[in-house]
Parts: C-alpha cells; sequence; structure tokens
C-alpha cells in the first residue's frame, strides 16, 4: 500500500472518531452560536449588567408598545447603530417584565459574556459543522436563526454598520432583514419588528461638529468612551426611545413594495427602519441645528426670494442693494438664535421660579406622549390660549422638561427689549410687528422665515387670539400668522402639519390687576427692563395651580382632504375665509379641552346672584348645580374639585376674602359658617368676572337654552320653542362665544335639555311626547344659567344707547371703544346699569363690531336700536325679577 493511500485511508477515520468525541462532549443538540444570548453568564457580569440597566428609564408609553404585539408574533429588535449594551439592555429589563426580550443577535457575538463551558461548547459546534461541511457555519445558511425565530426567541439586529455592511455588499454575506422577509413568505406568523433607540445625547446636533464629536463622536453617534461616561456620570440624561413596531406582513404587502424583488425589499425596508429611528430621535432632540447667519443666507439666497426681491426694488424704484439690505435687516429684526446654553440655563431658572409662584404643574403625560408620536411624523404647530406672559415659558419648559425640543415661539415685538429678548431670542423666540399692515416686504420676509423653520422640521408655537385675554375668556382668532403657517405648507415647506390646541390655566394670573386696569379703561403699561426687575414681587406670593392640557394634534393635510378643500385653486378671499374657519375650529378645541378650576366655579357662583351680597348656603347650592351639569357634560375638572371639592371651594372662600374681594358683612363674625352673609367689593368685580370668565365656555349653551325657556314663559313647552331665541342669542355673541358650526342649535339645545332634566329642572310631560315641563325648583335654577349673560347684555345696552347719542363715523374703533366706555362709567354711577363688570373694553369693542356688521351706526338706525334694546330689556328683566 502506498503512503498516500495511507493517508487517504487515515483522514476520514481520524475525522470520524473527531466527530464522534465532538458529539460526546456536545451531547444531544448542535445547536450552540455565540450570537445567541440566554443571559446565562458569571454572577458578576450579570450583576454589572443588572445594575447599568436599571439605570435606565424605560417609561409606560414605550412598554405598551411591546405589550401590544400579538402574543405569537415572531419578534425582532432594531437599532440603528450596533452596541452590545442596546442589545444586553433589552433583554435584561425586558426578561424582568416578562415580555418579549432579544436573545438571538443578528451578526452579534457574545463569547466574552458566556460561562467558559458555553463558550466550548459554542467552539466545538462550530468545528464539528465544518467537519460536516468544509465551511464555517453562521446563523443563516444553517437555518439556526429561523429555527430559533420560530421557537418564540426574540431576535436584535442593527441596520448601519460599517462592517456589516462591507460584508454584505463585498462578500456578499447574508443580510438579516432579507432572512425576515424570505421567513415571513414562508410562515403565516406575523413578523414584528420593534424600532428602538438609547439615545446618549439628547441634544440636538449642530450642523458643523467640534473637537469633542470629532474625538468622542457625534451626539447621534457617540463612541465607546462618551457612552460609558454617560452611562455612569449622567444615567438620567439618557432617553431610551421605543417606536411603534412595523409589522412586516404588511410592509411587504403594500403595493409599492410587493412589486419588487426581495433584494430592494430589503433596501426598502432598511430605509424605513432608519427613517423611523431618525423621526423618533429628531422628536427628542429636535433637528440639527444651524447658525443664525446661515439661517439668514439660505433665506435670502433662494431663487423665489431673489426674484421677489428684484421685482420689489424695480416697483418702488429702489436700488436693489437698499432693498437686500432691508430684508436682511427684517430677518435680523425676526429671527430666533437658537442655543442650548440658554435653554439650560432657563430650564434652572424656570425651575426655580415656578417652583416659588407655583403649587405645582399639571400635565397628562399621556397627551405629551401622543404628542411627541406626532411630531416623528410631521412638526407640531402648537396654539395655546393666551392669558399670561408666563405662556411664553410654560410650554417650551413643559416640552423640554418631558423629553421635547422646544419650539420656535412667535413672540410680540413688545418683548425684545433687552435683556428679554437676547434671552428668548436663545430659548427659540422670533418676534412678530402686531400689524402687518403697508409692510409688503416685512410681510414676504416673515413668510419666508416661516417656511424656512418649518422645512428645517422645528416645532412652532403661535397666539391665533394675538394678545393676552384681559376677560379670561378666549378670544376672536386672528387668521394673519395662521394663514401664513397654512401657506407655508402649501408652498412644500413641509409633507403635513399637525396642529395642537393647548389650554393654559391658571388658578390666578400673575398679572390680574394690570388686567382690571385695562379693562376699566387704563392704558396698558410697555414691557420694559424697570417691569421686568419690579415683577420679584411676585415671587413673594403663591398663585395655585397650572394647568396645562395638550388636546388631539390635528393633522391638516388630512382635514383638507376629509373637508374635501382644494386650497391651491382657491381666491385669496376663499383662503382667508378657510384659515378663519380653521382658527375658529382650533379656538373650540381649546375650550372643549380646558378645565375647570375651583377659582372659575365659586367666582360665577357669587357674580351670578344678581346682588352685592350673598349668603354662603345660597353661594354653594349655585356651585353644586354648576358642578351637576359639569359632571353630565363629562368635562374636566381640576384635580383639587375632584378629590375635595368642599376643602377646594372653602380653599377659595378664604382666598378671595384675604385678598379683598369679599367681605364678611358682620366683622364680628369668628367662624364662617353655611348661614355667613359676604359683601362683594364692587371695585373687585371686574377680577372676579376674569375667573368667571375662565369657565364660562361650558356653560353658554345652557345660559342660551335656559334664556330662551324664560322667554317662552310657559311652564310647558316644546325644543322647537326655543330655537329662535337660542340663534339670535347665538348671533348676537359670535365675537364674544366661539361655537362649532358643525352642530346646530337644535342639538346643543338638546344636549342641555338633557341636563337640565339631570339636575331637576325640567322633567318630561307625562302625556304628550317630546314635551318638556318646568319644575318649581327650575325656574330659579335656570335664572342662574341665564345669569351668565347678564354682564353681556348690559354691555350690547350701554352701547346701543352711545350710538342713539353719537355716530361712529366721528372716531376711529379705538376712540370709540373708549368713548362708549366713558358713557357706560357715568350710567353706572346713575345706576341705570347694575354690573360693574359690563364696563368691559373687550365687551363694548365687540358690542359696536356686531351693530356695525348689522347696520346700526348711528341715531339715523333708530328703529334698529329700539328693537334691540327692548328684546335685551326683555331678556334682563326675565333673568333678574
Amino acid at each position: 500500500m502506498s503512503l498516500f493511500q495511507s493517508i487517504k485511508g487515515f483522514v476520514p477515520a481520524t475525522r470520524a472518531r473527531l466527530r464522534k468525541y465532538i458529539n460526546c462532549l456536545l451531547g444531544d443538540t448542535q445547536n450552540y452560536s455565540a450570537s445567541l444570548y440566554t443571559g446565562n453568564q458569571s454572577y458578576i457580569v450579570k450583576k454589572i449588567i443588572t445594575r447599568l440597566a436599571t439605570k435606565l428609564n424605560l417609561d409606560d408609553h414605550n412598554l405598551d408598545k411591546i405589550k401590544n404585539i400579538e402574543p405569537d408574533s415572531i419578534v425582532v429588535f432594531a437599532s440603528k447603530n450596533k452596541r452590545t449594551f442596546d442589545f444586553l439592555y433589552f433583554h435584561t429589563r425586558l426578561k424582568a417584565l416578562d415580555l418579549p426580550f432579544p436573545e438571538l443577535g443578528f451578526d452579534f457575538r457574545f463569547f466574552f459574556l458566556l460561562p467558559v463551558k458555553r463558550a466550548a461548547r459554542i467552539l466545538l459546534s462550530h468545528l464539528d459543522y465544518f467537519l460536516h461541511h468544509f465551511h464555517v457555519k453562521d446563523i443563516y445558511t444553517s437555518g439556526f436563526a429561523q429555527r430559533e425565530l420560530q421557537n418564540n426567541r426574540a431576535g436584535f439586529v442593527s441596520l448601519i454598520e460599517e462592517d456589516d455592511f462591507y460584508n454584505r455588499f463585498i462578500k456578499s454575506t447574508p443580510d438579516p432583514l432579507f432572512l425576515l422577509i424570505e421567513l415571513q413568505r414562508q410562515t403565516d406568523t406575523c413578523v414584528v419588528i420593534v424600532p428602538e433607540d438609547i439615545i446618549y445625547v439628547t441634544k440636538p446636533m449642530h450642523k458643523d461638529p467640534g473637537l469633542g464629536d470629532i474625538l468622542f463622536g457625534t451626539h447621534e453617534n457617540p463612541g465607546l468612551i462618551k457612552r460609558i461616561y454617560t452611562l455612569i456620570r449622567h444615567p438620567e440624561k439618557i432617553r431610551v426611545a421605543v417606536a411603534t413596531p412595523v409589522n412586516l406582513k404588511t410592509f411587504i404587502n403594500r403595493p409599492e413594495i410587493d412589486g419588487l424583488d426581495a433584494e430592494f425589499q430589503t433596501h426598502r425596508l432598511r430605509s424605513h427602519l432608519v427613517d423611523i429611528l431618525n423621526r423618533q430621535r429628531k422628536s427628542i432632540t429636535g433637528p440639527v441645528l444651524k447658525s443664525s447667519q446661515e439661517i439668514t443666507e439660505d433665506i435670502l439666497t433662494r431663487k423665489a426670494l431673489r426674484e421677489y426681491l428684484a421685482d420689489y426694488a424695480v416697483k418702488n424704484k429702489m436700488p436693489l442693494y437698499k432693498v437686500n439690505k432691508k430684508a436682511a435687516a427684517y430677518i435680523k429684526e425676526i429671527a430666533a438664535n437658537y442655543n442650548l446654553r440658554v435653554i439650560n440655563f432657563l430650564n434652572l431658572l424656570l425651575t426655580w421660579v415656578f417652583k416659588n409662584l407655583f403649587d405645582g404643574l399639571v400635565v397628562n403625560q399621556d397627551e405629551i406622549n401622543r404628542m411627541r408620536e406626532k411630531s416623528t411624523k410631521a412638526p407640531l404647530i402648537l396654539i395655546p390660549c393666551h392669558k399670561s406672559h408666563l405662556d411664553y415659558l410654560l410650554l417650551p419648559y413643559v416640552m423640554f422638561r418631558n423629553n421635547m425640543p422646544c419650539p420656535h415661539i412667535a413672540a410680540g415685538k413688545n418683548l425684545s427689549f433687552w435683556p428679554l429678548g437676547p434671552i428668548f431670542r436663545g430659548g427659540g423666540a422670533f418676534f412678530i410687528r402686531r400689524t402687518f399692515k403697508g409692510a409688503e416686504l416685512y410681510t414676504k420676509i416673515f413668510a419666508a422665515y416661516l417656511e424656512k423653520l418649518l422645512y428645517e422640521g422645528f416645532n412652532l408655537k403661535i397666539f391665533i387670539e394675538g394678545g393676552r385675554s384681559r376677560t379670561g375668556k378666549l378670544l376672536t382668532p386672528r387668521p394673519g400668522g395662521l394663514g401664513l403657517i397654512i401657506k407655508a405648507y402649501l408652498n412644500g415647506a413641509c409633507d403635513n402639519l399637525y396642529f395642537v390646541p393647548v389650554f393654559v390655566g391658571y388658578d390666578r394670573v400673575l398679572e390680574e390687576d394690570a388686567y382690571l386696569k385695562e379693562i376699566e379703561g387704563g392704558k396698558k403699561s410697555p414691557e420694559t427692563l424697570k417691569g421686568l426687575l419690579n415683577t420679584r414681587k411676585f415671587l413673594k406670593k403663591k398663585y395655585g395651580k397650572v394647568y396645562i392640557k395638550f388636546d388631539e394634534p390635528l393633522s391638516l393635510k388630512d382635514y383638507l382632504k376629509e373637508k374635501n378643500v382644494d386650497l391651491s385653486r382657491a381666491t385669496d378671499e376663499e383662503y382667508m375665509e378657510f384659515v378663519k374657519q380653521f382658527g375658529y375650529k382650533l379656538i373650540n378645541s381649546i375650550n372643549e379641552n380646558s378645565l375647570v378650576t375651583p377659582h372659575g366655579i365659586v367666582a360665577s357662583a357669587i357674580l351670578n346672584g344678581a346682588k352685592n351680597n350673598f349668603v354662603k348656603r345660597q353661594m354653594i347650592e349655585r356651585v353644586n348645580t354648576y358642578m351637576n351639569l359639569l359632571t353630565f357634560n363629562k368635562v374636566d375638572l381640576s384635580d383639587t374639585l375632584i378629590m375635595d371639592p368642599d376643602q377646594a371651594i372653602n380653599k377659595v372662600l378664604h382666598n378671595f376674602i384675604s385678598r379683598n374681594f369679599i367681605e364678611l358683612a358682620d366683622e364680628d363674625v369668628q367662624e364662617i359658617s353655611d348661614n355667613t352673609t359676604f359683601i362683594v367689593k364692587h371695585n373687585k368685580r371686574a377680577i372676579l368676572d376674569y375667573y368667571k370668565n375662565s369657565v364660562i365656555c361650558f356653560f353658554v349653551p345652557a345660559a342660551y337654552t335656559a334664556m330662551s325657556i324664560l322667554e317662552v314663559d310657559q311652564i310647558k313647552f316644546f325644543l322647537p320653542d326655543l330655537v329662535i331665541r337660542y340663534k339670535f342669542l347665538q348671533k348676537l355673541y359670535t365675537d364674544e362665544f366661539s361655537f362649532d358650526e358643525e352642530i346646530t342649535p337644535e342639538e346643543q339645545i338638546s344636549k342641555c335639555l338633557k341636563g337640565f332634566i339631570n339636575e331637576g329642572i325640567l322633567v318630561p310631560d307625562p302625556t304628550q311626547a317630546d314635551m318638556l315641563n318646568l319644575t318649581s325648583q327650575g325656574l330659579r335654577k335656570l335664572k342662574w344659567f341665564a345669569a351668565f349673560l347678564l354682564p353681556f347684555f348690559e354691555s350690547y345696552k350701554t352701547c346701543l344707547l352711545f350710538l342713539e347719542k353719537e355716530r361712529t363715523d366721528k372716531y376711529d374703533a379705538k376712540e370709540q371703544t373708549k368713548k362708549i366706555q366713558a358713557f357706560g362709567s357715568k350710567l353706572y354711577k346713575r345706576d341705570n346699569i347694575s354690573f360693574k363688570e359690563s364696563l368691559s373694553l373687550v365687551n363694548y369693542r365687540n358690542a359696536a363690531t356686531y351693530f356695525a356688521k348689522n347696520g346700526i351706526n348711528g341715531s339715523e338706525d333708530q328703529i334698529q336700536i329700539d328693537e334691540y334694546k327692548e328684546i335685551i330689556d326683555r331678556l334682563i328683566q326675565l333673568t333678574v325679577s
């Protein structure tokens, strides 16, 4: 026998004996892989991993996305970058919560985390596989990955990694996403991919990397040293984010995906998952930051704007360089200078200020999470009501504290004074003039700036009421800023917009004294450095709680589709009409999302007594009647009204006494009882009216309905008997109280009648269907609801009496309102009107506007004036008698 033949016979025999020995060591299974991590490691390693994992918070909102996955699904977690700790974190945290947790790491190797015995078996398993197949074992071609996934082991895949991409692209190694798509085609079980990210740096990235980014990695992809340092020293700054899971079956069945071959389906899936993670990160960190100079250059060098500036120069016979200089100056006047150092400083300062000013900020975390989810799809346009200067600060503060980027805020130019101006600009404020009239170039530059912000992906906050409400109720929306934002969307600045109506309510507003002065005709004090320094006196008082509620974000794209509106073909008049209606919809949403505070409900019960004194027992009875209607209509109440309404009401009553709004009729009373009598200070009624107006939106339909029943003046009536008067009141107070045009008066009346029946004000007639009977106690309670309208009746009557004597064309609108107020003050002193709170500049302005729209401009319209006076006098008499 030759030597070659001897070797040829020896090798198979040796190989067979080696395989037999390996099989003996491995036992019954060959399924050992370094990509499978079961958590069976040494005690020390396990302790370290668990300790590090528990440092990071995985909140309920993110957990719910995993909990809601169908139980039988094949689950695979997907991260953008390849990090072993991310795998270990989700493995450890989710396993402890008995949720699907990753065990199979695609393209991961866990040799150094495994016990020696298991590592040895993995090596032997690979050696055995090599002896059988003469190539290195991998989890794809061996079928190991498919089997483990189908055996209910969750996977973990990284989407972007240089080495893995090189191997797939150059060496044609298997792509894990390709494997998942093939697996989905072979099984009826859904493959669910869960995009997740551990964000070690929540600051927005700068366009130009600094030295720290070069040495230690960028904010988006920090290096190992930066990650370890943050994890050990500042784990509270790390955010764990889970995006909405992707159903792979649904994805590959999309028409645009189904027609592609498997390779391109894989590419599209990877791009889709990366896009989801990028949007998720952006919803927390915000867009990439550019310098203000770069923003300015980007705006001014746009082709469309350059052409406009050239045309403007020709039309106005100006040198082009002067027009360009003016445009650049306008941007400097408007633009924010978003600065992270300023934002961090403001966060520390405002934490201290709000802690001293308020008893707490009440925010619903689910509403924040819902809003953040929408921000992953398109920019948010926050539409808050505007009751205080603090509104500018509260919303960005709340968003920043809840892991969302601070929005860019439209602020009045009156707040741009030093030093607040530069600080506000650094916090994201951009400044806007009160009016754009006669400022064509300014309007164009401002519109271009808004387009740029939306194009970059920033969230915006605007006050569509124009200014702060001095009356406590929401003002008529102004369409200017809203129209420019919608126009920016139509010009392609972004694919969609989400409008978020926001209610901001205060137990007490800081500016109540200033509002009282302005409502009664005093001049508004301009914002100055001296005024800023004087604000330190506010820190010596407590102002109760602040309530912030975020309504369901409204997609502009979906709204236009639902209404079948094509704004690209609309005329200017049609466009502004749409903007106006949309503004009212947002205002209505804020009202519907509002919250009732104890101050508002107690102030209402006090003022609606129709006298300047009241007994506590009577006031409590009115409070209970109002609360019953609110509860019936499922209106949101403040936490204090829910937990202990009696204590909340008593606390407000004592607060009003201490602030000299009301006083004891008998100074010798030692202890307040239900029979204690109080006197309402006439010079403080306007402040009480402010708090009453903060809840009046919930009672306006009931007040209209109650007033209509009183005018019927019958114990028995039908619903149709009330419609004419209800419509009249709704029209009369169009500028006072917005209403949803999609809900008919009949529907509103029907809802109110059900509430009145629940309260025992009305009972259905037993003899005739649809007829209602007024109860013996009902008449008194109806007047409590109708009393919400009394100050407005008196304001509008005062306006009519003024118009009998003066023509409106003698004065401009502002001067005319002042004249009406002076006239009203004379009537109040002569006891011709009863309620001091009716001496309101805002009420008079709205009344003059309404009557002018309806053809009443002076004494030559006496017939119409008499008609309105007769109606209003009758309604007042029915309410107070």
